[in-house]
């Protein structure tokens, strides 16, 4: 269900909330999450989690890494990276080490990086917004 599910502890199973499945509460797994229902409630996972092209979530994330196909409505905290693919969109700030918002996707909110755990060398961001003025000033501050 996951592309690379680095080393979590073995016997985790990871959770999917299907679509059509509407869920409240608050989310704390072990393991990777994967949303392509409605969810609203904060979510803590030491996996990854991702927000499918029909997924909602009405949530403060935390987990490793964080995908987003769906939409987010709240803030990110990543420990790795945070990519919004061209169908997604995060409502919210995020923080993450690496920040990939590919050609289509939005963020709306304030974004803060650190160099990750274990990173030699720099962050590796990458940022194509439609406007293109990500680029140009990115080009200009060096």
């Amino acid at each position: 269900m996951f592309k690379d599910n680095k080393k979590l502890a073995s016997g985790v199973t990871d959770t999917l909330i299907g679509a059509g499945t509407e869920m409240n509460g608050y989310l704390k797994s072990m393991a990777g999450v994967r949303i392509e229902g409605a969810y609203q409630g904060d979510i803590e996972s030491n996996g990854d989690i991702v927000i499918g092209e029909g997924g909602i979530a009405k949530s403060n994330i935390t987990a490793r890494d964080v995908t987003i196909a769906g939409k987010v409505y709240g803030d990110v905290h990543t420990r790795g990276k945070l990519l919004i693919t061209p169908t997604g969109q995060l409502h919210g700030n995020s923080h993450a080490s690496i920040l990939l918002v590919q050609e289509g996707g939005i963020l709306n909110g304030s974004s803060q990086m650190e160099r990750g755990e274990g990173k030699v060398g720099g962050v590796a961001a990458e940022t194509t917004a439609s406007s293109g003025n990500a680029d140009k000033k990115a080009k200009q501050a060096g």
